[in-house]
């Protein structure tokens, strides 16, 4: 119900639009005031533009009058919510301010460099490169020196590849990529958003054949040479059944799978039933049982062997040869291949990416460098010479601290805006951020510190002023401020109490009876089958009203020759059926008595006292008698033979037969080979509840028709008057009523307490504008 409500809010809040009150601001036009609150032009206007611009009545009077009737009503919700405080608790900021979190996201980048990124990206997504690499590991935020020392080196490792030494010799020998010996520095194809971007954007602008210049990464500097270049191969879902066999195995095992791979690819090849096949013998726990299947995959997403037998298959069901991986053998069978999406179906899942992608790094640098430019970054060199001095080991330990009386902390470092930050807020940033550190200089640390603070710094500020800057975000935020308070007084004031006051709910469903009522019904029952033979047949079985359930697999119960008692087992059983019973009264149970041959004399007697145990057993755990049913049988054909003590025991039972009056299983019946062949419904209809229904004379009696193609019986059993419904029959529609009773007296009482003052002359500006 609470998740209805949410839903209402949420609708309540687009037909409300957002708000942005000015309480200091006294020269602007006010267009309504709700007792002393002002509702300001500029904020009106702008809410009904947004939700009201595009219709064809914009800003004619009778659109503008209703809608800020409709604002007016909601400014009086929240303006009652804030009155009470609700604004002021510690769930409301909370929640609000994770709001806030979310809605800032899109303010706090640079759009331009996403769209620029987003493009690139698909039309990289075109292509795939192949490409090789030497890697010199160096940390991200490593020292100087060491920068230069390792780009001078992969400078050098350059220079003996342009030279004309073997590129993969080189990786082998020099990179520090611990693949680099197996591969010789060889990453296969790869395309856009499978690489960190530093290294993609230098395979896909370096020509194939060509080396690049030194490339800096998180992992290091990277030397890449493009060894081809290809149209992308698009996606591809396969199937495969997976025998193990990993690297460094025994030969013997080694053989077997082979052995094992070749027996299972030869029945594959005979065309056994593949689904079988993969869960009987495929080691992939994780997709035997559904086939073998896998994800869809593309170019650089699986072991390069499996992808590569993948991607060479043409045709759908289409089966490679025995693939062999370090996981093993695959038989891998093609189910379908896919090419690029349009740029229209991708453009919102690569933004996603993008922003958890190394790309979002040139994001954030486009954006500080934007707002330093906005915000009038001001910075005083001399102070950031001698704030950076204060550098020493303890640094690199983790333990550094300042003189806080140094008077040289009130320095101003740098502004922001005109809102000026000094040497100590910088120091109390870096005393709180600073971590030991095994390499580098205690300078070069301290300077990372003081970018670092930079940078949050002018993070901090933008986004502390979004709302000056953004009146869409000012908006969206203001929107959710007020969304949070309706729904929480609108749950109080109307949707719980509307649930819950069972005898104020009672009293306007009485008070309001002539909104509820019935018109013309009738009692039938309306079946329609595909043919009339089958109708005739259904015809037939329908005055039974007491129908198999075939669905029903009930176990029989056991005893000892001679004997009545109920074993635990048989307890249970019984418990089970008695539930099933109990729950539903359109079921009944045939209770059926069985005797061996060595009871012929008496068995009557035995099986009748077998089924009786059983009928009293059920009849005490609550079943009514009335649907319990006793028949007394001989020997079972099915039970097995009497000359064994095993035939004798199984004939020593009773048995059970479910049976329903319910229609429906009737239907499913007569349906085993046809889910829709037969359709049976019996209740209470109003007109135009069914075509065939309203086309016959609406009296006693039965009817046959023809609707679209099937064949129809229609039995009317009774003709209903016209009358009133009872408050359960319409219960849901009686409280979302008796609710927008509820709201609607509310409004009256909010517009008592605080009048609502509406200024014409303001209106008419707004629709003559």
């Amino acid at each position: 119900m609470r998740s209805n409500h949410l839903l209402v809010a949420a609708a309540a809040l687009l037909l409300a639009g957002c708000t942005a009150t000015k309480k200091n601001d006294t020269k602007e036009p006010v267009i309504a005031t709700l007792g002393s609150h002002p509702v300001y032009t500029s904020e009106f206007r702008y809410v009904y533009e947004k939700n009201n611009g595009s219709n064809d009545d914009a800003f004619t009077r009778q659109s503008v009058t209703d809608y800020l009737n409709l604002y007016t009503n909601f400014k009086l919700k929240v303006l009652e919510a804030e009155s009470r405080g609700l604004d002021t608790t510690t769930a409301f900021k909370r929640e609000l301010e994770g709001y806030k979190e979310q809605l800032a996201l899109p303010y706090l980048t640079d759009k331009n460099v996403t769209d620029n990124l987003v493009k690139e990206a698909y039309e990289r997504l075109k292509q795939e490169v192949n490409a090789s690499h030497i890697l010199i590991n160096l940390a991200p935020d490593a020292a100087p020196e060491d920068t230069l020392a390792a780009y001078n080196r992969v400078l050098e490792l350059r220079k003996r590849a342009m030279a004309g030494e073997d590129f993969g010799k080189l990786a082998r020998e020099q990179s520090q990529d611990p693949s680099a010996a197996e591969n010789g520095g060889n990453l296969g194809y790869f395309t856009a958003m499978q690489m960190v971007y530093p290294f993609e954007d230098a395979a896909y602008k370096t020509p194939a054949g060509q080396v690049s210049m030194p490339v800096r990464t998180r992992f290091g500097y990277h030397l890449i040479k493009v060894n081809n270049v290809r149209p992308a191969q698009g996606e591809v879902k396969v199937a495969h059944i997976m025998v193990r066999a990993t690297p460094g195995i025994p030969k013997a095992d080694s053989l077997a799978a082979k052995q094992r791979v070749d027996a299972i690819y030869k029945r594959v090849q005979r065309k056994e039933n593949w689904d079988k096949l993969a869960a009987e013998f495929s080691e992939d726990a994780n997709s035997a049982a559904n086939g073998g299947e896998l994800p869809w995959f593309g170019t650089g997403r699986m072991i390069p062997s499996f992808e590569e037998a993948a991607f060479a298959l043409k045709a759908e069901g289409d089966i490679a040869k025995p693939v062999l991986t370090p996981y093993g053998w695959h038989i891998i069978k093609l189910i379908e291949k896919r090419g690029l999406p349009p740029y229209e179906d991708m453009e919102q899942n690569l933004r996603n990416k993008i922003a958890k992608d190394s790309r979002s790094e040139l994001n954030k640098a486009a954006f500080l460098k934007r707002i330093k430019a906005e915000n009038n970054f001001t910075e005083n060199a001399a102070a950031k010479t001698a704030a950076l001095a204060k550098a020493d080991d303890k640094l690199l330990q983790g333990t550094w601290s300042y003189d806080e009386a140094d008077k040289a902390l009130k320095t101003t470092l740098f502004t922001i805006q005109g809102k000026t930050y000094t040497i100590g807020d910088f120091y109390t940033y870096a005393k709180a951020e600073q971590r030991p550190r095994a390499t580098g200089t205690a300078a070069h640390y301290l300077n990372l510190l003081y970018d670092s603070f930079v940078n949050k710094s002018l993070f901090d500020y933008e986004k502390a002023n979004l709302e000056n800057k953004h009146t869409d975000y000012r908006m969206l935020v203001q929107e959710y401020h007020d969304g949070i308070l309706l729904f929480q007084l609108m749950d109080e004031k109307v949707w719980t109490k509307a649930v819950e006051d069972t005898v104020g709910l009672q009293a306007y469903f009485e008070q309001n009876k002539e909104k509820y009522k019935w018109g013309p019904r009738v009692q039938a029952t309306v079946i329609s089958a595909t043919d009339k033979e089958l109708l005739q047949k259904t015809q037939a079985q329908l005055a039974d009203r007491r129908y198999a359930v075939r669905s029903a697999k009930l176990s029989d119960i056991l005893f000892e020759q001679n004997k009545a008692d109920l074993g635990v087992e048989s307890v249970s059983k019984l418990n089970e059926l008695a539930e099933r019973l109990k729950n539903n009264p359109n079921l009944s149970l045939d209770v059926n008595g069985h005797a061996d041959a060595r009871e012929a004399s008496a068995k009557g007697n035995v099986a009748a006292t077998r089924a009786d145990k059983a009928i009293a057993y059920l009849v005490g755990r609550g079943v009514p008698a009335a649907q319990l049913k006793k028949n007394v049988l001989g020997k079972s054909k099915q039970a097995g033979p009497d000359n064994t003590e095993t035939g004798r025991r199984r004939n020593r039972r009773v048995s059970f037969a479910l049976y329903s009056s319910d229609l429906g299983v009737l239907a499913e019946n007569l349906n085993a080979g046809n889910p829709l062949a037969v359709q049976i419904t019996e209740k209470k209809f109003q007109k135009g509840e069914n075509k065939a229904l309203d086309n016959v004379t609406w009296e006693k009696g039965t009817y046959t028709a023809q609707q679209n193609g099937r064949e129809y019986l229609i039995i009317i059993h009774d003709v209903l008057p016209a009358g009133y419904k009872h408050l359960n029959e319409v219960r849901g529609l009686a409280t979302s009523d008796y609710q927008n009773y509820l709201e609607q007296e509310w409004v009256k009482e909010l517009r008592k307490k605080y009048p609502v003052t509406v200024q014409e002359p303001e209106v008419e500006k707004l629709i003559k504008n």
